[in-house]
């Protein structure tokens, strides 16, 4: 008689990849004694076939996964560093050979914050083995049906194992599961098509490729130009309508990974949708990649029709959550699929610890995650709008791409790293502020588009040199010394200050677009001079906030750790003295009594201390 096992958790993580082998790390730091299930109907050992879009990582990702997960010296021995993005385009769209025949934006030096490219394969399957030690439990099966119980009932996830079928049942059930859309199916969830994506209908194929020759790229010799890798960043290559990544994905095998994002206004799918077809619209408009290609050994191939979606909820208040592809993607541009779902990710444990532990504001602070997260999502797709138009023009791209860093740069790094996010006076805030930025942006796009339409040329912006705008200004340029003070715990560092400058800088960028672009008439304009206050008085209203603030934190360490240690040192005294060794010397071999071998890990889990996150 065939029966079926019932078991209860805390929390059941439907699917096994970044996103859920991540969620359920973060829960168990978090969440002492917390009770996970794990499900995915691949095996624990990942294969080439494993392999996915979505191998790089930027500032928030990598602090995401180096800080609040305790991996940094993982990822330093097992995956390739990242030396930033640098972007290019054709001089000539015939004629691409070599990388002399492209414009250039390189990365001319390293972030101030690590980062790094990953192998998705390895990545998963490590951390997974990691969680298990930790104490989650890792199903192989495959989900068949989830039953969404409202508010806090009990749900019931129904999984077909190789020999039997069981019933996970759990308060909170996470859908990691990418493209299968467990939950989104369930609950009519999800919003496809451009009518619901700012417009961005797009495709993406890709190919993986072990033992290329990357001298075709670059020889590694540049003395004078940066202090960092350029094979090692993360290249953009343009077009008409398109735009093509590549990305080192393993260091001993020289593996890269090179796709394409295609617009289907431009490149319809049947132009591009198998291998041949990719590598023959390499080999006609990025001669320099197909022979980058060619150089080594095809891993695999891949094609998506549809790349972007979105959700309606990603935290409900009926205790599912959809994160990461489950929830949204648009387009991999500045690869920032891996810091939505950091944000995700630390909003999603806050919640279920709150719950949890019978918190009465936890179903305000739900909601409220649920509402920044969707903001902030939207913000993510909105940077795509238009792209199919401005993507092949240098000019207009690289001023497209300064301006995007220095929202990211000067508003979005600062409020992650002091986890602003998750306060939720701070959120309520940001969503009522939003207008403004919403509209500057949107205006910028169209007077983008109008500039592409009539061939304008106004030079070409170096998102990384401090030569652009006033006072040595760079988009990557972070203020408020939040790094150099480590102010890494909640609230330590003022975001006001960030903001102050970030919306100064912004304003200055404005008005020099609107001179080069179209001259005295375009500064002068209603519209653009309301914009222009609008971030002025923007700055003005930060800085009093940032000046009340200091006020009310300065007497508040700026570092918990730091300021115990200095506090210490004041009873600190020099002793010369050495202890003593020649009596206690023991042979090279021999093992003392009591100490034991420690065993290799060859998956490098750190131990760490039970952690808490508060809101």
């Amino acid at each position: 008689m065939h029966t079926t096992q019932q078991l209860e958790y805390d929390v059941v993580i439907m699917g096994a990849g970044f996103v859920g082998v991540c969620q359920a790390r973060h829960l168990l730091l978090k969440i002492p004694n917390i009770r996970i299930a794990l499900i995915d109907p691949r095996p624990e050992e990942r294969t080439e076939k494993d392999l996915k879009l979505g191998e790089s990582m930027v500032e928030i990702a990598t602090l995401f996964v180096s800080k609040e997960l305790g991996l940094h010296e993982y990822l330093v021995e097992n995956h390739p560093p990242k030396s930033g993005l640098n972007f290019h385009w054709a001089k000539d769209p015939a004629k691409t050979e070599t990388t002399d025949d492209h414009y250039h934006v390189w990365s001319n030096r390293r972030s101030p914050i690590q980062t790094f490219q990953m192998n998705r394969a390895k990545f998963e399957r490590d951390l997974l083995r990691m969680n298990k030690q930790m104490g989650a439990v890792f199903y192989h099966g495959r989900v068949v049906d989830v039953d969404l119980t409202p508010g806090d009932a009990l749900k019931t996830v129904k999984v077909k194992l190789s020999n039997e079928d069981i019933e996970l049942k759990a308060k909170h059930v996470i859908d990691g599961s990418g493209r299968k859309f467990i939950i989104g199916h369930k609950t009519d969830n999800l919003l496809f098509g451009p009518e619901n994506l700012f417009g961005v209908n797009t495709g993406s194929a890709w190919v993986r490729v072990k033992y290329v020759d990357r001298t075709i790229f670059h020889d590694g010799y540049d003395p004078f130009g940066a202090t960092c890798s350029h094979y090692y960043a993360t290249n953009h290559w343009f077009g008409c309508g398109h735009w093509l990544w590549m990305i080192p994905t393993d260091k001993d095998t020289q593996e890269i990974s090179i796709g394409i994002v295609q617009h289907h206004d431009v490149i319809p799918a049947s132009e591009i949708n198998t291998q041949e077809k990719f590598y023959a619209f390499l080999k006609a408009n990025h001669t320099n990649l197909y022979k980058l290609l060619t150089s080594g050994e095809n891993v695999d191939f891949h094609y998506l029709p549809r790349l972007a979606h979105s959700s309606k909820v990603m935290f409900s208040p009926d205790n599912w959550y959809v994160l990461g592809d489950a929830a949204c993607i648009f387009d991999a541009f500045y690869s920032l699929g891996t810091t939505m779902i950091s944000f995700e990710i630390e909003s999603v444990t806050e919640i279920i610890r709150a719950k949890l532990a019978g918190e009465p504001d936890a179903e305000e602070k739900r909601a409220l995650y649920n509402s920044f997260n969707l903001a902030y999502t939207r913000t993510v797709n909105h940077a795509m709008k238009n792209h199919s138009k401005h993507l092949g023009h240098a000019s207009i791209m690289s001023w497209r791409i300064y301006f995007e860093y220095m929202w990211f740069f000067g508003l979005i790094l600062p409020m992650y790293v002091g986890k602003w996010f998750l306060d939720p006076k701070y959120i309520r805030a940001y969503l009522k502020n939003a207008g403004v930025g919403k509209r500057v942006i949107s205006d910028v796009y169209e007077q983008f588009s109008k500039l592409v339409d009539r061939g304008a040329n106004i030079g070409l912006m170096d998102a990384y040199r401090a030569d652009q705008l006033l006072g040595h200004y760079s988009t990557i340029k972070h203020f408020g010394n939040y790094l150099e003070n480590a102010k890494l715990e909640p609230k330590r560092h003022n975001i006001f200050t960030s903001l102050t400058y970030a919306y100064f800088y912004l304003a200055i960028w404005y008005i020099m677009f609107q001179w080069k672009g179209f001259g005295l008439k375009g500064v002068l304009a209603v519209r653009n001079l309301y914009n222009l206050f609008s971030l002025l008085s923007s700055s003005a209203k930060f800085s009093l906030s940032a000046l009340s603030y200091w006020l009310k934190t300065r007497g508040v360490p700026t570092n918990t750790q730091v300021a115990k240690m200095h506090q210490e040192f004041k009873s600190y005294q020099y002793r010369r003295e050495l202890q003593p060794w020649i009596e206690d010397i023991t042979p090279l071999g021999v093992q003392t009594q009591g100490s034991t071998k420690q065993q290799s890990n060859t998956t490098n889990v750190p131990r760490l201390p039970e952690l808490s996150v508060s809101g």
